[in-house]
């Protein structure tokens, strides 16, 4: 039998007004309320790039009577405007999610970046890990947004995942635990709930979700003592809500049910053994479970949609993320209840995990008085000084030199007042964007202003030229590494622009080279030839500053560098 939720044992630990409201208002709804309540809405400015559909925001709201919104893109006063919208739209007040894994940059254009889970990892610092949490948390309530989708406590394993290279806090359960726990706090001193991802685990494999099935392929003995431990420590500090992943966990859910053979192996979202199962009953998790974005291909190679809309709350999950085309989803889902695929109290129970997690905000208390809508004046919290200070000192004791085998530093006007710019990106105009001038620019403006100067290779040619003459015209090479990506390949690595192109490091040996990451961590893979590497890990403006600084000599280098970076190849070392 699947474990049923109580309201009154954490992380709900609603008092008896708080669950009679849960009551009262699930025995008010209509079938089609309670199904729209399972539903998570993506949100657009402008047209819906998922479904082209024709509806207002409110329209969606009113006539979906979604459970939980969440949105993409904009500043932060037009995504209050929206949020704002959205509650005044909805009889039952929303759940709003953000993606904030690195500060408030998450869930606004004009948010504060903090640190990512690697640059956290590297700066070694607990404190860290809480301001930017406390930082999401601030900068979301200042929005309308109480519920985020982050931290990620997936383990990095594997140096070839690149899906949660940066968004890991560490290589091991500990270090995860060690940082992911005061995220959370963090966060919680704004009032925002918690949805830990990606359940039962990423980072094992090197392949991508949004592409493909996901494995991890754990022994149960393993997944124990790794992912096992993650888990439970969260459930143990109150977690409210935990993402399903569209991963499989092959090993121990045949485990837990020996007749499975290779073709019944399903990812988290669909299998009941991971989700009624490993996680309710065995873990005893007795919040909200969601699955992850719906039109990813890891869920969709398991079944036809049709199917796997309901099967993902008979699984045991508790909220569906993302329509694809809002009334035939809707249509799936309220066809799987009439059908008995989503048994009366399974539907109820996920109700009342949803509604009781509103509760336990006090959303229906905010609506009833009038302050469940944020104003223009809460808005000064984002960008305060408070942030950006916070926001400094993540760069100042993340940033991390990984090598200087040949003592080239530091950088200098003197030495090396001639420097040519290797600017790599990746993905370009892709979800997570990519190819935006902003980086480089800053970079070249504070180089000039140190007294460099400076000329920017173009990469798209393999002539190189005169060696000789590229050492009478060019003092220093550095090479910026800005390879952003998401959900177009199953990793990513650095793409020269053309074959054997002049911005591959040919030149280590002709002038000092400087090679700086501010993403991904592991590009020693592709540039072992580098001789000094640094991992900056985010392109916004203090990190920029704060790497020049540290380049020069200005700052000491504080971050620690995990064993992945050498991404098993003898010669990065060198």
């Amino acid at each position: 039998m699947p474990k049923l939720v109580d309201l009154t044992a954490a992380p709900y630990n609603l008092d008896a007004d708080q669950r009679a409201w849960v009551e009262e208002t699930l025995a008010s709804m209509t079938l089609d309320e309670q199904v729209g309540q399972l539903f998570t809405n993506l949100f657009f400015f402008g047209a819906d790039s998922f479904s082209g559909n024709p509806y207002t925001a409110e329209e969606i709201v009113e006539k979906f009577h979604v459970g939980i919104a969440r949105y993409h893109g904009g500043t932060a006063e037009k995504v209050q405007g929206l949020l704002n919208r959205l509650q005044s739209a909805s009889r039952i007040p929303l759940l709003i999610a953000a993606n904030c894994d690195s500060g408030g940059n998450g869930a606004m254009s004009d948010g504060t970046y903090i640190a990512s889970g690697a640059q956290t990892e590297a700066s070694g610092s607990r404190q860290v890990a809480h301001d930017a949490g406390y930082v999401s948390g601030r900068e979301m309530r200042a929005i309308g947004a109480n519920l985020n989708f982050d931290p990620c406590v997936d383990i990095l394993f594997n140096w070839r995942n690149t899906i949660v290279n940066t968004r890991a806090y560490g290589t091991n359960a500990a270090d995860v635990v060690k940082y992911t726990i005061p995220f959370v706090e963090g966060q919680r001193e704004s009032g925002i709930l918690s949805c830990i991802k990606h359940w039962p685990g990423d980072g094992v494999e090197e392949r991508d979700q949004h592409l493909v099935l996901g494995i991890n392929d754990l022994q149960p003995e393993e997944w124990e003592a790794s992912f096992g431990e993650v888990y439970r420590a969260h459930i143990a500090n109150g977690v409210e809500m935990i993402m399903a992943g569209h991963i499989a966990l092959p090993h121990y859910q045949r485990k837990l049910n020996p007749a499975l053979g290779d073709a019944d192996i399903l990812p988290a979202t669909l299998a009941p053994e991971l989700i009624n199962g490993l996680l309710k009953t065995d873990l005893g998790f007795n919040g909200a479970v969601i699955t992850d974005a719906s039109h990813m291909i890891g869920m969709a190679s398991a079944m036809r949609r049709e199917d796997y809309v309901p099967a993902a709350i008979a699984a045991g999950c508790d909220a569906f993320l993302f329509f694809n085309d809002l009334e035939e989803d809707f249509g799936f889902m309220k066809a799987g209840v009439e059908k008995g695929i989503i048994s009366a109290e399974r539907l109820d129970d996920a109700n009342r995990r949803i509604l009781g997690l509103k509760a336990r905000l006090n959303l229906h208390r905010a609506k009833a008085d009038g302050t469940l809508l944020r104003t223009p004046e809460d808005l000064e919290v984002v960008g305060c000084a408070e942030h950006l200070a916070m926001q400094a000192n993540a760069a100042d004791l993340g940033i991390t030199l990984v090598k200087n085998t040949l003592d080239q530093l530091p950088l200098n006007p003197t030495d090396h007042r001639r420097i040519r710019i290797y600017h790599l990106t990746g993905e370009v105009g892709g979800i997570t964007g990519g190819g935006e001038p902003e980086m480089l620019s800053a970079y070249i403006a504070a180089l000039t202003d140190r007294g460099y100067e400076v000329s920017v290779n173009d990469g798209n040619s393999r002539i190189k030229g005169a060696t000789l003459t590229y050492r009478d015209e060019v003092d220093a090479a550095l090479i910026l590494a800005e390879v952003v990506g998401y959900g177009a390949q199953n990793n990513y690595r650095i793409q020269w622009k053309t074959a054997m192109s002049n911005e591959c490091p040919w030149y280590v040996w002709e002038v000092p080279t400087f090679m700086v990451s501010h993403n991904y961590t592991t590009h020693l893979h592709d540039a072992s030839m580098v001789k000094c590497y640094v991992n900056a890990y985010h392109p916004n403006a203090a990190n920029v500053a704060a790497t020049l600084d540290k380049l020069e000599g200005r700052s000491a280098f504080k971050g620690t560098p995990n064993d992945l970076v050498w991404t098993e190849k003898w010669q990065a070392r060198l």
